[in-house]
């Protein structure tokens, strides 16, 4: 059994750590309403670009962009994988990395060429580690999105696919669903698919209206669907941030909870062991007294 003094140091180092974790766990649910509210307030948006792209595109039918055109077959992909900077936020990382990984098996097993790019300290590490072909990264992002960093890395994708280089490209994140709930995706970002620009009966009734274009349809529906393409991705990213913030707060709250566990345990067996050593000093002084 451990002395008295090596239990007193254990319990002052747990102690220690409590309140380095319930710092954190306090600073991440600052940090998470202000992720939240950066998150909803994209979508917004990323609708509204949505819905005019989708009447542009069906109000243009001899003009198809190759953001819309589907390949017959995919011989090569491209990837954005999202990930978080820092650690210390549970299995939100791994959950997402485990998703690629099974992806990137599955493409090896077709003989499908991929190419990736990583949006995060922990998926590029990832990446560098499985060997994958990473063509661009971004990393330090800090606590907001920054469209301005995030559009050179995801460019490189965007060409790779308008140039037929890649076939298809996906984008891989934790998708916000709640405070305890956070669900790694992987969603096809190009071609864009019909689904994504699927409007409700009212959407088209507010969108039916034409347009005057200029300089000329071309330009204007090109810029448009580039605009739309990088507000997914900033949606992604801003959704992953979230859900960050999130899985920290709840990962440092089991920690300090289970901290303050180990403290009274820690505390219930220095009792015992400091009481076991007054009674066997008091046991001794009568045996020493009895024997006089």
């Amino acid at each position: 059994m451990p002395g008295i003094k090596e239990i007193r140091t254990k319990i002052k180092s747990v102690q220690n750590t409590r309140k380095i974790t319930k710092a954190m766990e306090m600073v991440a649910a600052s940090k998470m309403r202000k992720a939240q509210d950066r998150m909803r307030a994209a979508r917004p948006y990323a609708d509204k670009v949505r819905n005019i792209a989708a009447h542009m595109a069906q109000a243009n039918p001899e003009y198809s962009h190759p953001y819309l055109e589907r390949r017959d077959e995919v011989k090569a992909a491209g990837l954005i994988v999202v990930t978080t900077d820092k650690g210390l936020c549970g299995a939100l990382n791994t959950n997402v990395l485990r998703s690629v990984l099974n992806r990137v098996k599955e493409y090896g097993a077709q003989n499908v060429a991929l190419q990736t790019t990583a949006i995060g300290n922990k998926g590029l590490g990832f990446l560098t580690r499985l060997g994958s072909n990473v063509v661009s990264q971004v990393v330090q992002l800090g606590d907001a999105p920054n469209l301005e960093r995030l559009i050179g890395a995801i460019k490189v994708q965007l060409d790779a696919y308008a140039e037929g280089r890649v076939d298809v490209v996906y984008i891989a994140y934790n998708r916000f669903i709640n405070t305890m709930k956070q669900e790694p995706v992987i969603e096809q970002l190009l071609p864009l698919s019909a689904e994504r620009f699927a409007q409700s009966e009212a959407e088209k009734k507010a969108y039916s209206w034409d347009y005057l274009y200029e300089p000329d349809a071309k330009t204007v529906i090109d810029e448009l669907l580039l605009r739309y393409v990088e507000a997914l991705v900033y949606q992604a990213v801003a959704e992953n941030m979230a859900s960050e913030q999130s899985a920290r707060m709840v990962a440092m709250k089991a920690a300090s909870d289970n901290a303050k566990k180990v403290i009274g345990d820690l505390q219930l067996v220095y009792n015992k062991t400091r009481q076991a050593a007054i009674t066997k000093e008091i046991s001794e002084i009568v045996g020493g007294a009895a024997a006089v």
